[in-house]
């Protein structure tokens, strides 16, 4: 990349920011790489203007690879969707994506958050767990796309 003197600049790494319905082809394109079962665009755009939840995206260099799905209700905060670009996995990403929500919830008058993982999703559980989400419950055969468990996690937000 270079700048209008034709000089490098140098990648200022990755941003987070919050989305809104211009961006969500993009997620949607993240969806359909992370996902087998994926929200719908309709979904995605009701959601955003009606305030439903909010969605914050990473990008690298202008490119969205990765994006947080979650809504706030007084004292609760849900993650409805966190996904991450298969080629950009397990470089913290998923992690800052998680410390931004948690960090937004706070911000808005969260005090507890939670959130569901297909239980053979190690690297998320994981991730959650170092985050401070604990399991709380299991709701058997949940997902639709492999009738896999849903493992219920909760967190306390300081």
């Amino acid at each position: 990349m270079t700048d209008p003197g034709g000089l490098p600049v140098p990648d200022a790494g990755p941003v987070i920011e919050p989305l809104g319905p211009g961006d969500i082809r993009e997620v949607m394109e993240l969806e359909r790489l992370c996902f087998a079962y994926h929200w719908t665009e309709e979904q995605f755009r009701l959601g955003l203007e009606r305030g439903a939840y909010h969605i914050l995206g990473l990008r690298l260099g202008g490119r969205m690879v990765g994006y947080a799905a979650f809504s706030v209700i007084q004292d609760e905060m849900e993650i409805m969707n966190l996904a991450v670009h298969p080629e950009f996995r397990r470089r913290g990403f998923g992690a800052r994506l998680l410390d931004a929500v948690l960090r937004h919830s706070r911000a808005a008058g969260a005090q507890q958050g939670f959130l569901d993982v297909k239980e053979s999703n190690i690297p998320a559980i994981d991730l959650y767990r170092k985050f401070g989400f604990n399991q709380i419950g299991v709701r058997k055969r949940y997902y639709p796309d492999t009738r896999e468990d849903a493992l219920l996690f909760r967190c306390d937000i300081p």
